[in-house]
């Protein structure tokens, strides 16, 4: 149903137009009327228009692979979507549902070439709206690809556990092995052999045996802090190789479809050739 000029007033779309241009206008352009929870269009229907939000709110979403949600933009009043199918005469890339009751403005091709030839800055508006949508698009790309185990658990790192992991790695090293052992020689020598040093520690080396067993506390706590953390990071390796493994096995169902299609229609087009040869 047409729309009121009073309507196109106050979105940016439709600013620099004059009274009568926008009186026009109204005349060709569709109002719709969506209750919260109404599915507008869903992904893969034909799209022959676009919608500027007058009042209410948009939920746009599509679903990856998995099956899980992603919701790409929540369009609030005055601003446009759905220009993507529109211009190119493709399929709508994602399903668009009223969050709330919501008004909305409908333009097909011809309204939109009558638009621009009225303000021409309506255009880089649209431009605009599209550029606004490929950024973010751009961003969940950026975001959703398979994750570094190693780079996730270092984003999440404290000074503590850093320090927990340094300390448990040179407590493994050769460099450690061998800085003990000349600790030991060192101590056990000045207190056994006589080479002019006061004893501190007389055989059986309570002092060391003390130090020793500390040192062995210490460092065992250390090892299974980091042990503990390790095991964190083997379950987050997990979860993205299950991750990957299931998208690999959507993506080759999907393969096994598109085969089974093409075969079909290629069935389809050897008998309508078989009939057409039979004919003559």
């Amino acid at each position: 149903m047409p729309c009121d000029p009073g309507m196109l007033e106050g979105l940016d779309l439709f600013e620099h137009l004059i009274d009568e241009d926008r009186r026009r206008l109204a005349e060709v352009v569709g109002l719709r009327t969506l209750e919260a929870g109404t599915t507008l269009f869903t992904t893969g229907e034909p799209g022959e228009s676009l919608f500027v939000v007058r009042s209410g709110e948009i939920e746009l979403f599509m679903k990856d692979t998995t099956g899980e949600k992603i919701v790409l933009a929540i369009a609030g009043s005055g601003e446009i979507f759905g220009e993507l199918a529109l211009l190119d005469r493709g399929a709508r890339t994602a399903t668009a549902v009223a969050m709330v009751d919501t008004e909305l403005l409908e333009l097909d091709r011809d309204d939109l070439l009558l638009l621009f030839q009225k303000t021409p800055t309506a255009a880089l508006r649209l431009l605009a709206s599209m550029g606004h949508m490929t950024r973010k698009a751009d961003e969940l790309l950026r975001t959703r690809v398979s994750r570094n185990a190693n780079v996730a658990d270092e984003e999440k790192l404290t000074a503590f556990e850093r320090v927990s992991d340094w300390i448990a790695w040179f407590s493994g090293s050769m460099v450690f092995l061998l800085l003990n052992l000349l600790w030991f020689a060192g101590w056990i020598a000045i207190n056994t052999l006589p080479l002019g040093i006061r004893t501190f520690d007389p055989y059986p080396f309570g002092l060391l045996t003390m130090i020793v067993s500390l040192e062995a506390i210490f460092l065992s706590c250390f090892v299974l802090i980091s042990q503990n953390r390790q095991a964190q990071k083997d379950r987050v390796r997990s979860d993205i190789e299950y991750e990957v493994n299931v998208k690999a096995e959507l993506e080759v169902a999907h393969l096994h479809e598109k085969t089974d299609r093409m075969y079909t229609e290629m069935l389809e087009r050897f008998l309508r050739i078989e009939k057409t040869l039979a004919r003559r």
